[in-house]
């Protein structure tokens, strides 16, 4: 599966941005999928994950209630939708898949086998 994330762009805090990934391959509706951010000096972070099916997601504390995360299998896309961008959320965001369907592992960095090349958000204050 080869990812590709796009989307990302300079936005004022309270504003909103949607990151999109597309996948190649025809069995993307088999992957659980997650996004992940890096900010500068930080190490990489889960932001949030749906299920293969996109029956469950779940989301790190400080993105609930503000960043959806969704998902497209006819356009073999995931995407996820940024609303009340805060400075913090500044970061390069990642997708990754995994075919290994245990979703206890979800937020997990080395549960996914697959990575896209990141987009880059950045929220002014």
């Amino acid at each position: 599966v080869q990812l590709q994330a796009s989307g990302g762009g300079l936005v004022q805090a309270g504003g909103s941005l949607r990151l999109s990934c597309a996948a190649s391959g025809r069995t993307f509706n088999n992957y659980n999928m997650g996004w992940f951010r890096q900010a500068p000096g930080k190490e990489r972070e889960f932001v949030a994950a749906i299920s293969w099916g996109g029956g469950r997601t779940y989301y790190a504390d400080s993105v609930k209630g503000r960043f959806t995360i969704s998902r497209d299998d006819a356009k073999n896309t995931v995407y996820l939708r940024m609303n009340s961008l805060k400075p913090e959320d500044t970061a390069v965001y990642y997708c990754a898949a995994t075919s290994f369907r245990n979703w206890d592992t979800k937020s997990s960095e080395a549960a996914y086998d697959y990575w896209g090349q990141g987009t880059q958000v950045t929220v002014s204050s």
